[in-house]
């Protein structure tokens, strides 16, 4: 894809620049809201008849998961978790729960005797090997099926089939100067990080994939990543 090739050096931003960021580095948070998402009017309008069209199709298969994620353990259907939208504006992003109900008490129970653990989240907000993810939720995940609920919040207005990746208040220093960018968009149930390596990839190379899908959409792109994570999603490739 020609985006890939014109992404934006993230990590060499950050060695130039040290110095701890304050809320007036990241202008995106509090202005970019007052601006159309990017893509407009198109974007939205294809995320309407996409979102429609999917959970329409999948109904079925919402049912079938909603009851085996009931059997695999005790504790609500769907997992409501606080992202970052557009203009920095916070939502519930909804996902088919995949971890034990106690999952905090979990990790931090694992942080705390676990050093290597603690580095590999400290670097990525992810870890490899879970050990809060149920044998179920470890299928739904790898298989992307956990995310099917995000299409409501497609409908809603609050993601887009296609966006950056949906983080959290902590994770908006990482972005630095990039969270402009960040801001301009509704985060994506896909992107371009996603059909670029996933879980292989380092955080640098996350806030790229994003910069670079805002900076260049256009809605060929949009289905260009669809397209792509079909493949990805079967394929299983770079899976988390």
């Amino acid at each position: 894809m020609p985006a890939e090739s014109a992404l934006v050096d993230v990590a060499a931003a950050r060695q130039a620049d040290r110095v701890i960021a304050s809320e007036s580095d990241f202008p995106g948070r509090w202005d970019a809201h007052l601006r159309l998402p990017t893509g407009g009017y198109s974007k939205r309008a294809f995320d309407i008849v996409g979102s429609l069209t999917l959970i329409m199709f999948f109904l079925p298969l919402f049912a079938l998961i909603a009851v085996m994620v009931k059997m695999n353990s005790s504790g609500p259907v769907l997992f409501g978790h606080r992202r970052l939208g557009h203009g920095g504006v916070s939502f519930k992003c909804y996902k088919f729960r995949t971890m034990v109900s106690n999952s905090n008490e979990v990790l931090s129970e694992l942080l705390a005797r676990d050093p290597s653990a603690r580095e590999e989240w400290n670097a990525n907000h992810k870890l490899r090997s879970d050990p809060r993810i149920t044998t179920f939720g470890n299928f739904l995940r790898r298989s992307s099926l956990d995310e099917l609920p995000q299409l409501f919040n497609v409908l809603l207005g609050d993601m887009s089939l296609v966006g950056p990746r949906p983080i959290v208040n902590d994770e908006i220093a990482r972005y630095r100067q990039y969270y402009a960018d960040y801001a301009r968009a509704r985060p994506g149930m896909t992107g371009l990080w996603q059909v670029s390596g996933r879980s292989n990839c380092d955080y640098d190379q996350r806030v790229q994939y994003d910069v670079t899908y805002v900076r260049d959409w256009s809605i060929v792109s949009d289905i260009g990543i669809l397209l792509r994570t079909v493949k990805v999603v079967f394929g299983r490739e770079g899976s988390c």
